[in-house]
């Protein structure tokens, strides 16, 4: 990790603040967007859609595979063929309308984070224990993806070696569903850690007898971090460094984990979630198998697990491990694949927000959960041919996610242990029943005016699907692909000529029939 500071040292990197000035074209279904030369910021990052990137390309639709077709036989194929019809038009102006706001979401995002980089390079100024840090870029990448305005995440490292502090892990929860947590202590010959042993952020030991002189306290470098970005944003207004009521001090405020900060960007706000991190040089625990899982570019999965991981708050004396940037970097290193991955989760994000959450007005899935979804499904459909449709690459979250709904559990990708779905306020059973309505027929929610009314398919689905979806939770061997090629099959949008795995899935709807309610 590489930070310069603007008289040419090695620890800020020089910042240009200027009027952007996006440029956009076509590259493998997104579009690339880059700021001038003189941009603070990194020049390239990408962006998923653009309104200047006109109207989705029509796609052929995957015929079903012959001579050997799925267990509902030719009839149902033939019968499909005007559903699809109907289909393929509604997904693609779902999209379009999407991508049309995704440009003006990045930039204003944009203009967003540099009044909190301004805010943050005095802190630095200020305190230089807390570093900027300008070389993560991909926190656009996801708010354009997304279609919510929900708070994103800004990490501030601290300047310390975090290979010289010790590190004492406590484990998982109790329950074995809370991430690793540890305490952060400073050795008793600690050299270079003198500034990370004051009161204002250190707790010294009781025990003599350890190495141990005492611990870095989350709680204690919140508050002093709170103070800093309080002082800061006064001096910044005070210099007219940011624009007037862009961002107000009386916004900040302290949460257990975190700081929370709203910046105005044009006629939208943003809430940051400013939260202090040590990077700690090494693997992070448990990730060693997710480097096999394929359906992703050659190498990545090993090249993104050996970075550095973030120490976060996890509490008011402890620290936890946090993938969230490593998984973010995986969701970019999707986006380098043809296909529609990310349009996929960008469609189910937005039917989530508008139809599942009443557009954001009761409690439900996060974009979190719909990104651990994508990557699951990238890992259990890795052929190319999988996500060459829209409508198709839809299915192929939607079945991982109405499996996960329907045995009450998301693994998180890299810890597969972890269950995303345990947080009390989902009612997973209300979940799983505007999923599956959605997946039986989506017509009504991708009909965006009065020119997409028309008569709807019938569903795609009968009763007893739940029983078939809670499979993987009584033997775990169903997660797998030819598992959810059956559930593909019964959604109807099994289009794969793979000989091999045609015979792989009708071996296992074989097997499942009898729980599913219905014959071959």
């Amino acid at each position: 990790m590489t930070w310069r500071s603007r008289g040419g040292s090695s620890e800020i990197k020089q910042s240009h603040r200027v009027i952007l000035q996006p440029r956009f074209w076509l590259l493998a279904g997104w579009a690339k967007f880059s700021y001038s030369p003189c941009c603070r910021r990194h020049s390239g990052i990408l962006l998923w859609g653009s309104p200047t990137c006109g109207p989705a390309p029509p796609e052929p639709v995957p015929p079903r595979a012959s001579p050997q077709p799925g267990p509902r036989g030719p009839a149902a194929s033939s019968a499909l063929a005007p559903a699809m019809a109907l289909q393929v038009p509604l997904w693609h102006h779902y999209l379009q309308a999407i991508r049309s706001r995704a440009a003006s979401r990045a930039q204003d995002y944009q203009r967003a984070e540099n009044v909190l980089f301004t805010v943050l390079e005095r802190v630095h100024a200020r305190d230089p224990r807390f570093l900027v840090d300008y070389s993560r870029d991909l926190e656009a990448l996801q708010f354009a993806l997304r279609s919510s305005d929900g708070p994103v995440d800004v990490e501030v490292p601290l300047r310390v070696d975090a290979q010289a502090l010790l590190s004492e892990e406590l484990g998982a929860s109790e329950t074995g569903d809370g991430p690793v947590s540890c305490r952060l202590g400073v050795p008793r010959e600690g050299a270079g850690l003198e500034q990370w042993m004051t009161d204002d952020v250190f707790t010294t030991s009781s025990d003599v007898s350890t190495n141990c002189l005492g611990h870095l306290v989350p709680s204690k470098v919140l508050h002093v971090l709170k103070d800093l970005l309080v002082a800061a944003i006064v001096h910044c207004k005070h210099h007219g460094l940011i624009a007037p009521g862009s961002l107000k001090a009386d916004s900040l405020s302290a949460e257990e984990l975190h700081l929370s900060l709203l910046v105005s960007s044009g006629w939208r706000t943003i809430r940051f979630n400013v939260v202090p991190v040590v990077r700690w040089k090494r693997q992070a625990p448990a990730l060693e198998g997710a480097q096999r899982a394929p359906g992703f570019p050659e190498g990545c999965l090993k090249r993104v697990t050996s970075q550095e991981v973030a120490l976060v708050p996890a509490s008011a004396q402890l620290w936890r491990v946090s993938t969230d940037y490593l998984l973010t970097r995986l969701l970019s290193e999707l986006g380098s694949l043809p296909g529609h991955r990310l349009d996929s989760l960008s469609i189910l994000d937005r039917v989530n927000y508008e139809t599942w959450r009443d557009s954001g007005q009761r409690p439900g899935l996060t974009f979190r959960h719909l990104k651990t979804v994508l990557l699951w499904a990238s890992a259990l459909f890795p052929a190319p041919e999988d996500w060459v449709e829209l409508q198709g690459a839809v299915y192929r979250l939607l079945v991982v996610l109405l499996c996960c709904l329907a045995t009450r559990k998301l693994p998180h990708f890299l810890r597969p242990e972890l269950n995303l779905l345990q947080d009390a306020r989902l009612d997973l059973d209300a979940l799983y029943q505007r999923v599956e309505r959605f997946a039986s027929q989506p017509e009504a929610a991708l009909r965006l005016h009065a020119t997409h009314l028309g008569r709807s398919p019938p569903p795609r689905i009968g009763h007893g699907v739940k029983a078939l979806l809670q499979l993987p939770a009584s033997d775990p061997a169903y997660w797998a692909t030819a598992y959810f090629d059956v559930l593909l099959d019964k959604f109807q949008v099994f289009h794969v000529q793979d000989k091999a795995r045609i015979s792989a899935m009708q071996s296992i709807f074989r097997k499942t029939k009898t729980l599913s309610g219905e014959h071959s």
